[in-house]
Formats: C-alpha cells, structure tokens, sequence
C-alpha cells in the first residue's frame, strides 16, 4: 500500500514563496535610486563637522537664525557666558572690549550655557533683559547652548576640537578672520587681559 501524498494548500505555497524573496536592507537603495524604507537621512547642515566657523549658523537669542558666515573677515571672540556666575561680571569687560574694537573689525559672540553649576537657568528673553540692563551688553546674543559633549552644538564641536572643552563659564576661543580657530582662554582670563589684547590686535592684523 503506498503512503498517502500529502498536497500543500495553496497558503503554505505562498508563504514558503514569502520566505525566499530577499527582503531589501534597511539602507538598500531602489532601483528609482532613492532610499530604501527605513534609510538613514542626510545629514542636517550644521550635522557634519565644519572646518571654518563661517560654514555655520546658529539661533539669535530672539530666534533668529543666523549664518555666521555674516562674521567673515572679522576677528571674533566665542565666549559662553551666565548670569549667575562668579564670572559674571566679565560682562562689563567685554562689552568695553567690544567697544574698543568693533570699528577694527572685532566682534564678540556670546553663548549661554547651563552646563557649569546650573548657574544660566533662565529663559532666552530673561538672559536677553539682564544683559541689556544689567550690563548693556551690545555684542551679538545667541540662543542657550551646550558646549561639551555629545550634545554639544556644531559650533562648539568646531571650537573644541583642538583647543579642548571649556571647564566653565566664560572661556573663551578667539577665531580669525578666516574663521579658524586660533587661541582658547580659560574663565580666570579677563577681557582686560593683556595677552588677549596681544592676540586680538595680532588677529587684527592679518589680511
């Protein structure tokens, strides 16, 4: 007696199909030449680390987006600032450091920072209030930041790469008028500093 076939539904069949169909990887491309589902996005922007702080833009404090490209050809000095800082007062120094040599071509760009002792908790309109009033600071504001680590914003990625992280509020990276980087000062530094006077007119100078 011969053993009884046994004949596969038609179900069975097309999973058995299912299970020999390759399945496209997550980043394989369709013939179309666009992504594939599931692939990774280009990279935003200011994702990819720049070479030149002219290739970046960033928030104002009042939201507006700017292209720091706008400082091309002048001598600028990135400083992370707070309000509530024992540095704090260098706020009064720069804005005469400011002063002095913006018709020179120099600017300083001023970066707020929570991430030194929770000493910038505020918003970006009250950091924006105090500054003016208590300081009246005229130097361009920016939008709050972080300035080390993973996290850290495009801007400061570039910055750190070779000067190092800050250690805490109100280091500062003077970057020339090609927008590289050419010096870092920690916080005991002050705007009043004579080697930093130095290395500003030296930056000054260059063509």
């Amino acid at each position: 007696m011969h053993p009884r076939r046994v004949v596969p539904s038609l179900a069975a069949l097309a999973l058995a199909a299912c299970a020999q169909k390759p399945v496209p990887s997550p980043t394989t491309t369709t013939t179309e030449g666009r992504p594939g589902a599931g692939a990774s996005a280009a990279p935003a922007p200011n994702a990819a680390r720049a070479s030149s702080l002219h290739e970046l833009s960033a928030k104002a404090i009042d939201g507006t987006e700017v292209p720091l490209a706008t400082y091309k050809g002048k001598v600028v000095l990135v400083v992370n600032v707070a309000s509530q800082c024992g540095y704090t007062p260098q706020y009064e120094g720069l804005e005469k450091l400011y002063e002095k040599n913006k018709e020179r071509g120099f600017v300083i760009l001023g970066f707020p920072s929570n991430e030194f002792g929770g000493q910038e908790p505020g918003t970006n309109a009250e950091i924006a209030t105090f500054c003016r009033s208590k300081y009246g600071v005229a130097f361009p504001m920016f939008a709050k930041v972080e300035t080390k680590g993973a996290g850290a914003s495009p801007i400061y990625k570039l910055l750190t790469a070779d000067h190092g992280e800050p250690k805490w509020n109100f280091h500062k990276y003077l970057v020339g008028k090609d927008g590289k980087v050419r010096a870092a000062y920690p916080s005991a530094v002050t705007p009043a500093d004579e080697k930093l006077a130095q290395a500003i007119d030296a930056a000054l100078a260059e063509r």
